[in-house]
């Protein structure tokens, strides 16, 4: 047997033509020039098209969070770009520049740190507008780049911020433009071949075209699904990813039978209930024991009983016909999606899908 066959019943589908798909939907709300940083951070949003070469070396430039993200893909093979959002630690020093990464810059003690060694390391300084997170205030930027002018090793290649509420707050968002084209001014005044200059992720992308510059940092609209209620009548997308598994066992239970650990769910009938192999430890949340539904045949169908680790259980006595072996979607985009379960778990729909866990096979379809 191939080793790296998928055998586990549970497994993530990822959508490669949808992925397309999303990618062309986002070019066509572009100035012609502007590139496309695809955000692959978090093993591209739990999708693992981040191991894609095939897929990613279709773009110049791509963003992580970490710098072991970084190293991972460029040790895959990627030999373009390769740019850290997050400013990284000092102990991490040496790993980004053996690895050529580029990183985001605001920090007064790595910049020391930096300047200490004797190869060069580019960077984007991130302006801090109205986060509240990292990124240098406008009072900063002089004596920062003053300290950059000392040293002969760093090499400013970008220049972006962060927008804190592009999907909610309209007059906010247009105060951190303000702000981030008065830092552009005071940077492009004292350094010269600025390559990249960037604000725009996911919502910034879709309502404030006005700040798109040329690059564009695109996350979870690439995957297909909502950052905000309602974006699908902005730009049309197709979800990249389903989650499935089978039922591994069926029985047939007794009035009164307490299911799954603690007693939380006692049938209230003769039923029939269904083992299926997804649990807690791959990412399928406790939040929906007794709570949420999944999809056998066609059909919702509830979980009853606590999610165990390694499982949990459906009822499926209304079902006229199911046996071991039958698919259960966990979501489907359709009858169940990401932002339902999101919303039974009392989170966003990032968090699903990037917890999703390793031991989950993904399997690329197309």
């Amino acid at each position: 047997m191939n080793q790296n066959e998928i055998t586990r019943p549970t497994v993530m589908e990822i959508n490669i033509d949808n992925f397309k798909y999303n990618i062309e939907q986002i070019r066509k709300r572009l100035n012609p020039n502007t590139i496309i940083m695809p955000i692959i951070k978090a093993n591209a949003y739990g999708t693992y098209l981040n191991t894609r070469l095939d897929v990613i070396n279709g773009f110049e430039i791509v963003g992580v969070a970490t710098v072991d993200e970084g190293a991972k893909i460029r040790n895959l093979g990627y030999k373009k770009d390769i740019f850290i959002l997050n400013q990284p630690a000092n102990s991490e020093i040496n790993k980004i520049i053996e690895n050529d990464l580029v990183i985001g810059l605001s920090s007064d003690h790595f910049l020391k740190e930096v300047q200490k060694q004797n190869k060069p390391i580019r960077v984007h300084l991130e302006i801090e507008t109205g986060m509240g997170r990292t990124g240098l205030s406008l009072e900063q930027l002089p004596s920062f780049l003053e300290e950059i002018q000392n040293t002969n090793n760093v090499k400013i290649e970008g220049i972006y911020t962060h927008f804190s509420s592009p999907d909610s707050d309209e007059l906010y968002t247009k105060q951190q433009i303000v702000t981030f084209q008065k830092a552009v001014k005071i940077i492009t005044k004292q350094a010269k071949d600025i390559k990249y200059i960037h604000t725009s992720a996911s919502n910034a992308i879709i309502n404030n075209p006005e700040a798109q510059y040329n690059l564009i940092r695109p996350g979870m609209i690439l995957y297909g699904y909502e950052t905000e209620e309602g974006i699908q009548e902005k730009i049309a997308l197709k979800p990249v990813a389903k989650l499935k598994s089978k039922i591994t066992f069926l029985k047939t239970v007794k009035e009164g039978t307490s299911i799954s650990y603690g007693r939380s769910f006692i049938t209230p009938r003769e039923s029939k209930i269904a083992t299926i192999p997804i649990g807690y430890a791959d990412g399928f949340r406790r939040e929906l024991s007794n709570n949420g539904q999944v999809v056998i045949r066609g059909h919702k169908v509830p979980i009853v009983g606590k999610v165990c680790m390694d499982g949990f259980m459906a009822d499926v006595t209304d079902l006229d016909e199911v046996e071991v072996g039958d698919d259960v979607w966990i979501w489907d985009n359709e009858l169940i999606t990401l932002d339902e379960i999101a919303h039974k778990c009392n989170t966003i729909n990032y968090e699903i899908i990037s917890t999703i866990s390793a031991r989950v096979p993904r399997k690329f379809m197309n």
